[in-house]
Formats: C-alpha cells, structure tokens, sequence
C-alpha cells in the first residue's frame, strides 16, 4: 500500500492506525507549501486534491480518511481498532464522524475559506470565528466524545486516531488545550503511544 499525505493534515491519522495496525506500507508525502496537491501528478491519484489519499494492493486509491480508517481496521483484525460491542462501535462512528462533519470544517474556515465564499472580507471573517467554533467544538468532545481513556473507554480504537490528529490543531486555532482536562489527559496518553511517535519522530506532528 501506498499512503499520500501532508504533515500536519488529517491523513496522519492514517499514518497513525496504519502504525497501531503493523500493515506494511510505503509513504509518499504531498507538498501544500508548493500546492502540489492541485498539480496534475497528485490529481491523478486524487482528483480532489487532498490527501489522504491510499493506492491499495489492486490499484485502486481509497480517499476520505474515515473510510481509510475503516480499511485499514478491516485488513487488520487482530489489531482491535474497532470495538466487537454494535453500540460502542457505533459511538466510535458517530465521533468520527462528528469530526469530519463539524470540527474539520471549522478548522478549515481559517485558512480554506474560498471554500465557501470569493470576498475577502468573508475570508476575514471565517478566520475570525474559528476561535469560538473551534471552542465549541472541544467543549463537546470534552462533554460527549471521550468515554474514559480514550474514545471508547480503556479500548483505543480509530477514533483516537482521527481525534488526536484533530486535536493537534487547537492551539493554533487559539483554543487552549490545558482548558480541556479531558482532551489534555488524551493528548497526553496518545502521545505516549509507539504508533504517534513514530509519526512525530517524522516531523508529521
């Protein structure tokens, strides 16, 4: 397999669960700073134009990091990234998902607001608002998402994963981390972790 990604962006917590789950793969980073993702190389992995973007052994690319996730939990079983119990399976969907849905988004508006809108003054005013959505955001994560340890109580499954990597943006988002015990206590644990070390020794984190 062959895993495209940029440092810092969501496709580290690919990196991350392909750690967790010991699967052989090659690394190929995209360069933002040179906006290769938009040139006609990497838009023949990815059309979209971002990564994560996973060649798997038959060719064929996956996008969307939830479904990478999912992929790679299926290849490894015996790595227990996703809980046997439907109902706590299903809280570790809803969190990803919640992640993808409304916190990535937010975080995009600072910097990727010609998304959404041309004027300038629009920009301006995404990047301002990131600060209290992003706020908003943790305090739910800290409330609703972390059932222990980590997502899913003791069990680290792919939702830490995705929620660490998130997690990674807040400070410079201007939300302070140490606001959050909850979050601070995960952070803190999941940067004990071989499988976050190995990525930060990388200069991904």
């Amino acid at each position: 397999m062959q895993l495209f990604y940029a440092d810092r962006t969501i496709a580290i917590a690919a990196v991350i669960a392909l750690n967790e789950a010991k699967l052989a793969h090659d690394l190929t980073r995209v360069d933002f700073g040179s906006a290769e993702q938009t040139k006609p190389g990497y838009l023949a992995v990815n059309p979209k134009g971002r990564v994560p973007a996973l060649v798997i052994d038959n060719g064929a690319v996956l996008t969307e990091v939830g479904a990478i996730l999912e992929y790679i939990a299926a290849l490894a079983p015996k790595a227990d990234l996703v809980p046997d119990d439907p109902a706590l399976a299903a809280h570790m969907r809803s969190v990803m998902y919640y992640l993808a849905s409304t916190m990535h988004v937010a975080h995009a508006h600072k910097m990727r607001g010609n998304r959404w809108a041309d004027a300038p003054s629009s920009h301006a005013d995404m990047t301002a608002k990131v600060p209290q959505t992003m706020r908003s955001c943790a305090a739910y994560v800290e409330a609703e998402c972390l059932r222990g340890t980590y997502v899913c109580g003791e069990m680290f499954s792919l939702a830490d994963a995705y929620l660490y990597l998130v997690c990674t943006w807040l400070d410079g988002d201007g939300v302070a981390v140490s606001d959050f015990p909850k979050i601070a206590a995960f952070m803190d644990r999941m940067a004990l972790r071989d499988s976050v070390k190995s990525a930060a020794a990388q200069g991904m984190v």
